[in-house]
């Protein structure tokens, strides 16, 4: 495995990336975490009821989702558990995940639904091996994707927000789909 020897720091984009490592031999994976903080506990269970939903009808796998940057079609759809590795126990219902033909993903998960409000996360990572997209912000390159993942979750209209309280992104470079190592730990920025 070739090893990534470029240091990221919180601040580096898809951009600064781009114009620093040989990203021919790579797919990028940009991990973002939209988070929607303290708000209704009623909307966040509307959210996930609607994506249930969603998961339930034979037809939304399959089926293709227009964006400002193109289609994105939906490969797969799976409700995800967690299993404990200490004492085996096993969580579930833990997220929903939906999966594109492309490998890109985006999850919800909903947590803290307690009297101060809900939070809910929305996960989007994009895969892509188009060298045009490595030069993009973060954001640009991710937009049609989060523009997909808006419409089928009706997130705004659920939770009554046009904007997460946080936004957190991550770079991952892949090479033949495994990790590649950097010896920075710190690859993640959060925004407020």
């Amino acid at each position: 495995m070739r090893s990534f020897k470029r240091t990221i720091k919180p601040t580096d984009g898809i951009s600064s990336l781009g114009r620093t490592h040989d990203w021919r031999i790579c797919t990028l994976l940009t991990p973002t975490r939209y988070d929607y903080e303290e708000v209704s506990s009623e909307g966040a269970h509307k959210l996930v009821a609607n994506i249930n939903d969603l998961m339930g009808e034979k037809s939304f796998v399959g089926s293709r989702h227009d964006s400002s940057t193109g289609p994105f079609e939906v490969a797969n759809v799976t409700n995800f558990s967690y299993t404990d590795p200490i004492d085996g126990s096993v969580s579930k219902n833990q997220g929903h995940i939906i999966l594109f033909s492309d490998g890109s993903r985006i999850v919800f998960r909903l947590s803290g639904t307690g009297s101060q409000g809900a939070t809910v996360r929305m996960y989007v990572e994009r895969y892509t091996k188009d060298e045009s997209q490595y030069t993009k912000e973060t954001a640009e390159g991710l937009k049609g994707l989060i523009e997909v993942a808006l419409q089928i979750s009706k997130l705004k209209e659920y939770l009554q927000r046009d904007e997460p309280s946080v936004i957190t992104v991550s770079i991952l470079p892949y090479e033949k789909g495994s990790l590649l190592r950097n010896d920075s730990s710190n690859r993640a920025q959060s925004v407020r």
